[in-house]
């Protein structure tokens, strides 16, 4: 009897440890890990496709812990635990789709199911923001190095860095990138922070001081040269400024690309040897859906440096890269739509292709290695010229049949004295409506555009338009705004 009695007084001991263990359990919920933060990318130029980011975050409330949600380059998240919100999934690497759609938010109850690049256990009243660094193709330059002390956000586009209502995300340890790396869809990971849901319409990158000897925090390599500091006004104390549109939404996490283009960015100061930084940064949403990209290949002598790819909207390029060395190129992010994929590369007319269209259920490819973009050689000259003040840009259109434009070079200008110079092709462009693989691209010339090209110079909001024949000379332009 004694024995009995004992057996059945250990037994309801253990019965209450085991519930006060699984209530231990389920008040801390398992801490799943975000995506790297130790400077590596997400996504690889050279294989096709690579896994995302780990576990997702915790779930928050008094749940379970969070499932784990890892995204691989077919873009599968696992569902998520229980919490008060899914974790998040991963992002396909390059060539690989993105994960899958946004995480549900969960019920106090349970979680929601995982996503691809989706939501993140959260409060209902928050959500967060995950920033990526990415790069448009550079021109002049083998490296141009940028390092990361910090990101901030703010609701108000007007507001102080001394302000209240800041959230950042600080890089430790600081994070150096050469921009030139980030392109076809391959992005520097710089974190996440939680903030209340709602609009923001204010981003900061702040960068860190350069030392007094090599390597530089923040830097340029010539093509050809050594590396040379870059003067960085106000970025290392304020951070540059990113006018943004942002929705911040409860239990998600937004991701947000900062799409920094290095060629424009980049500003040589005269014969002194010395290069400015004149940030041109804009922010753009990363969608986790597996389209809103465009792919394809050039030819393989077009796979260099030269080469610029991009897709177009009435002349406005909306996202440019250089292509791989294999002629590989990714566009990435591309807001649904319908585009011009543009290539121009020195000694080659330009090559468009009209009626591109990019939706989010699945990539845009445009060519093959079987049936590459190849435009045809082209006489080239030169265009010089001008601008005051020395801030100003200018860039080449060129108007084709129909109506349309289309943007064939980008000059860079002096910030000393203003000067600028293209090399364009004479010879007539090529272009052909998209036909989506196997059918081959049938171009052909667009006599109208022969050595027609259009200088368009900005200071400001003023806007100065200049119609130029290559064919005739002198072809020396000069701008000047009040």
């Amino acid at each position: 009897m004694k024995a009995t009695l004992t057996h059945r007084i250990r037994s309801l001991f253990s019965t209450f440890a085991l519930g006060f263990l699984l209530l231990g359990i389920a008040s801390c919920g398992g801490g799943g890990s975000s995506a790297p933060t130790d400077g590596s990318v997400i996504g690889s130029p050279s294989n096709g496709g690579s896994e995302g980011s780990a576990d997702g975050a915790e779930g928050a409330g008094d749940g379970g812990g969070a499932g784990s949600g890892t995204g691989t380059s077919n873009g599968n998240g696992s569902s998520g635990g229980s919490g008060d919100s899914a974790s998040s999934g991963g992002i396909g690497g390059t060539g690989g789709a993105v994960g899958g759609g946004n995480g549900d938010t969960g019920t106090a109850d349970s979680g929601g199911s995982g996503g691809g690049i989706g939501g993140t256990g959260s409060p209902s009243t928050a959500g967060a923001v995950h920033f990526y660094l990415a790069d448009a193709p550079s021109c002049g330059y083998d490296a141009v190095y940028v390092t990361v002390q910090k990101v901030r956000i703010h609701a108000s586009g007007s507001a102080g860095d001394a302000d209240a209502g800041w959230s950042e995300v600080v890089q430790t340890p600081l994070k150096r990138v050469d921009l030139l790396t980030l392109t076809n869809g391959v992005f520097a990971d710089l974190g996440q922070t939680s903030l209340p849901a709602g609009k923001y319409t204010q981003l900061r990158l702040v960068l860190a001081e350069n030392g007094p000897t090599p390597p530089f925090a923040n830097a340029v390599v010539p093509t050809g040269g050594s590396e040379t500091d870059l003067k960085v006004p106000s970025g290392t104390q304020s951070g540059l400024k990113i006018d943004a549109d942002v929705d911040v939404v409860a239990g998600k996490t937004t991701n947000l690309v900062l799409d920094f283009d290095a060629c424009k960015s980049v500003v040589r100061r005269g014969n002194s040897g010395q290069f400015n930084l004149k940030p041109v940064i804009s922010a753009v949403p990363l969608a986790s859906e597996v389209g809103l990209r465009v792919t394809g290949y050039v030819a393989p002598a077009l796979a260099n440096a030269s080469t610029r790819v991009s897709v177009q909207v009435n002349g406005v390029p909306v996202r440019s890269t250089a292509p791989e060395s294999t002629g590989r190129f990714v566009l990435y992010p591309v807001p649904a739509g319908t585009y011009d994929v543009v290539v121009t590369s020195s000694g080659r007319v330009p090559a468009v292709v009209t009626g591109v269209p990019v939706v989010t259920t699945a990539p845009t490819t445009v060519s093959s290695t079987g049936r590459p973009l190849d435009p045809p050689p082209s006489i080239e000259r030169g265009v010089a010229g001008n601008l005051n003040p020395p801030t100003a840009t200018v860039r080449a259109l060129q108007p084709l049949s129909g109506g349309r434009s289309i943007e064939v070079g980008w000059a860079p200008v002096d910030a000393q004295n203003g000067r600028f110079a293209f090399t364009l092709p004479t010879d007539a462009p090529v272009r052909a409506t998209y036909a989506a693989n196997p059918a081959p691209l049938a171009f052909v010339a667009d006599p109208t555009s022969v050595s027609k090209v259009t200088l368009e110079a900005t200071s400001g909001t003023q806007l100065k338009v200049q119609p130029i024949d290559l064919f005739a000379l002198p072809t020396s332009v000069t701008f000047t705004f009040p």
